[in-house]
């Protein structure tokens, strides 16, 4: 048998455990995010195996799925039921419950330990695992266990945390949300002992900074990408009059659909309008609530469980897409419309002045929280033709020149390479040097 690889060297692929807690295929960053860099990662030669938690994500043919079935406590159809003591069949079934008793959110937690224990079989089929915003105590069993961990963090979750006591309606609400958002500080123990994390933007370096109190020279900025040959304009696709499109996944205030919405009802006064919107609408939820009291039921359409296709044809049906978060750690929908070709009304919320750019000419921006302000871009936007198009052509040709999911697998090949370099020098430092170090997997290199 071969001598164990180099595995910093460029030229030796990698084998990738990549954890994805919950990936939604069509709408919500992490399984966008995991379908399109697991397959650029391919494309350059490397396995990635991903274990996953439902919603499952979609992947590319070449990258397997290991299934980590949770109890599915937020299922779309029976969200927060409570499992019976039957289904509970695994040490990751009772964190999972009982969590969930405690009023927590309890599937980045289950979902590592999860992991870990799939992992403790497989230590040797791997060179390194990556996990995509899970930061679950799960991932320091398996840096024991000798598997390298890179994390990466989007954005940190203390600040949906933050946003959403602030707009607390009553006292209770405040005493849920701190309930809820309770594994936010076993995301920041996580983080802050992880050897390398990498994130999107430079907002979201300095967010993860103050708040997971991670050290800045543990940390990279690798921005992600679009598929520019999937999301393009549709020539032959036709505008619609007064339409708007936007992406909410969720119904959390950080999204700030409220404010767009309030935005609609604003300008449905003076002009037809309708908005679209890419995700499910929760009944009985904020949004709902929002949609009923401004009698907009009419005018805003949910769409979900489409394929890319569709939503691209959305896009190009649109005549502006907006982005109304409050705060965004990226924003992929953003670069996706700017893709497309739309022209693009966002906020300055969080990293997406540094995502869509600040000279209003591949993006018109708003303060966030404030629906006058949308209501007035949107109103110049569908007013002026010829901004619209400068505005879309030279969105979509910010995103050419700056975003493709091959630049973010190469960037993240890179820090895996020096993850696995560091982890190498530590070892090498314990006492009986190299030969303590943990055993990766060895592969004959041809």
């Amino acid at each position: 048998m071969a001598a164990s690889p180099d595995l910093t060297r460029e030229d030796v692929p990698l084998s990738i455990a990549y954890l994805c807690y919950r990936g939604k295929p069509h709408v919500g960053g992490q399984g966008v995010y995991t379908r399109h860099l697991t397959k650029a990662l391919v494309d350059l030669g490397h396995s990635v195996e991903v274990l996953g938690g439902p919603p499952y994500p979609i992947l590319d043919d070449r990258v397997p799925l290991v299934q980590l079935p949770s109890l599915e406590i937020y299922n779309d159809h029976f969200p927060m039921r409570m499992p019976g003591i039957w289904e509970l069949k695994s040490f990751g079934d009772w964190v999972e419950v009982t969590s969930f008793s405690f009023g927590n959110f309890p599937e980045p937690l289950a979902f590592s330990v999860r992991a870990f224990q799939h992992l403790q079989k497989r230590v040797n089929d791997f060179d390194l695992v990556q996990d995509n915003q899970c930061l679950g105590y799960g991932l320091l069993g398996m840096e024991r266990l000798g598997l390298p961990v890179l994390g990466t963090i989007h954005h940190p979750i203390t600040v949906d945390r933050r946003l959403e006591m602030e707009h607390a309606e009553t006292a209770w609400q405040r005493i849920a949300k701190a309930r809820w958002y309770a594994f936010t500080k076993m995301q920041t123990r996580v983080a802050s002992r992880l050897s390398r994390v990498v994130t999107v933007s430079q907002n979201s370096f300095e967010d993860i900074h103050r708040d997971h109190k991670v050290a800045k020279e543990r940390m990279h900025v690798v921005p992600v990408g679009v598929d520019q040959d999937l999301f393009r304009p549709l020539d032959s696709v036709a505008r619609v009059p007064g339409r708007l499109i936007t992406t909410a996944s969720a119904d959390v205030t950080m999204k700030g659909l409220r404010y767009l919405l309030e935005a609609v009802a604003k300008l449905r006064t003076e002009r037809h309008i309708e908005l679209v919107v890419i995700g499910k609408l929760k009944e009985g939820g904020p949004s709902a609530r929002t949609i009923d009291e401004l009698g907009l039921r009419d005018a805003v359409t949910f769409v979900t469980g489409v394929p890319e296709e569709r939503i691209i044809e959305l896009y190009s049906e649109a005549e502006v897409a907006v982005v109304p978060s409050l705060y965004e750690g990226f924003s992929l929908p953003a670069i996706e419309a700017m893709s497309c070709g739309v022209p693009l009304v966002a906020t300055t919320g969080g990293a997406l002045p540094e995502v869509v750019g600040t000279d209003g000419d591949t993006a018109l921006l708003v303060p966030p929280g404030d629906s006058d302000a949308l209501a007035a871009k949107i109103r110049e936007a569908l007013d002026n033709p010829e901004l619209r198009a400068r505005v879309g052509a030279n969105g979509r040709q910010r995103v050419i020149d700056r975003w493709t999911w091959r630049h973010t697998a190469v960037g993240t090949v890179e820090h895996y390479r020096g993850l696995l370099a560091e982890t190498a020098h530590i070892q090498a430092r314990r006492p009986g040097g190299a030969s303590s170090a943990p055993r990766f997997q060895t592969r004959s290199v041809v």
